[in-house]
């Protein structure tokens, strides 16, 4: 489960991502219940997520070329450096009791353009962090794993604090929190040696673009990642309405609902990190992406917070192992070259179908109530994993040739 581990450079990666996104979890959970305090209003709440995760749609594309020309463990060392600034600004408005919901939009946008080159940055990355390719879907399954530890323990941790001491202490332990991840890249002696994209970027993105949509297999895959991010993961928005108006509680509940997808999660991380291949994944995709929306239309109606907690954790099983697994398979087939590329078309499918997702849900709810707007997301989860299992037997013989080549399996 842990061969990932033996190499040092990702040892250090490792452990400055597991301080840092505790404290990345703990600012949004602290964010969400933040807006809903200030403005009672479920649109607001879409509002903020949207602006949070636009740049994700609209710049991921274009930096994805940057990250093909640039040294990523520089990048990755700016990118952290310039959130700790946002982390850190977000906390003195609160703590001086000037924060107001412009200062919050604000600084959303300005994370959404900094998350839009650190996601696909990290992405690549692990790559040259793991001098043997045959731990790289580990290292995928590990990182997810870290994500969804701190998934489960930042929610809680800012649960405590806020009811506590207000918002602004979980923004300050964001802050601080970064340095972990600057320091482990400072002590990374790297060895990899890759190629360099040296052409411009539109005639690059081009080729990005036109080679994702002419590879059926990670057409598919980013298809149905996108249609989930759309319709399924905006549901996180609106946890302050169903912990404040469904289940009638404060900052603790808040914590729960939304440390729960969490624990899901952290089973499935462990689930992929102890597979030895990257065969049957695409089975994986479609089974868990099935999962995910039964979860969420189960969790919608619940008005029990027991049975809603366990809903919720089937969801995030479903939804983490569709997104490392998709990882791992594209990650696996992409030609090094365009890795950079297509794992921003990854990162803007994943992450930049939300903030239209959490616009349109938050109007949703707005108009006809949080159950039944996270319901309809549901249903078109399961829709769209539906029609992926129909396309799954022409994925595979297009992928057979190229695992044969890379030996993952043998001719016969």
């Amino acid at each position: 489960m842990f061969l990932a581990l033996r190499h040092r450079n990702y040892r250090l990666f490792f452990t400055g991502q597991s301080i840092s996104l505790i404290g990345t979890w703990m600012q949004r959970t602290a964010m969400s219940w933040l807006v809903y305090r200030l403005t009672h209003s479920p649109f607001l709440l879409g509002v903020v997520g949207f602006t949070d995760q636009i740049s994700s749609f609209f710049l991921t594309p274009f930096t994805g070329v940057l990250i093909d020309r640039w040294d990523r463990r520089r990048v990755l060392m700016v990118t952290q450096a310039l959130a700790l600034i946002q982390a850190l600004i977000l906390a003195l408005l609160v703590l001086t009791a000037t924060i107001a919901t412009w200062h919050i939009i604000v600084l959303s946008i300005l994370l959404g353009v900094i998350n839009s080159v650190d996601m696909p940055a990290r992405q690549t990355f692990v790559v040259e962090m793991i001098e043997d390719r045959e731990d790289l879907g580990n290292a995928i399954a590990l990182n997810s794993s870290i994500v969804h530890v701190a998934r489960m323990v930042g929610p809680f941790l800012a649960g405590v604090l806020i009811a506590a001491v207000g918002e602004g202490m979980c923004f300050l332990f964001n802050a601080v929190s970064y340095l972990a991840v600057i320091l482990s890249l400072c002590f990374m002696k790297l060895t990899f040696i890759r190629d360099y994209y040296k052409g411009q970027v539109l005639p690059g993105l081009k080729e990005g673009v036109a080679y994702v949509f002419n590879f059926a297999p990670i057409r598919a895959i980013i298809l149905l990642l996108a249609l989930t991010s759309l319709a399924g993961m905006p549901f996180m928005v609106l946890m302050p309405v169903f912990a404040k108006d469904v289940f009638h509680g404060g900052p603790h509940t808040l914590g729960f609902l939304m440390g729960a997808p969490g624990v899901g999660a952290l089973m499935g991380a462990v689930y992929l990190a102890s597979r030895k291949s990257v065969l049957g994944l695409g089975r994986m995709i479609a089974l868990t992406s099935m999962l995910f929306g039964i979860g969420l239309m189960a969790f919608s109606y619940s008005r029990v917070l027991w049975f809603s907690l366990v809903m919720l954790v089937l969801s995030g099983f479903g939804r983490m192992v569709q997104i490392a697994s998709s990882n791992t398979i594209i990650q696996t087939i992409v030609d090094d070259d365009k890795r950079g590329r297509v794992m921003s078309l990854y990162t803007m499918a994943f992450m930049g179908m939300v903030p239209f997702g959490s616009l349109l849900e938050g109007s949703l709810a707005h108009r006809i109530g949080a159950s039944p707007a996270v319901f309809m997301g549901g249903m078109c989860c399961l829709a769209g994993s539906v029609f992926f299992v129909m396309k799954l037997p022409s994925l595979r013989k297009t992928l057979r040739p190229i695992y044969v080549r890379m030996g993952i399996i043998s001719e016969l």
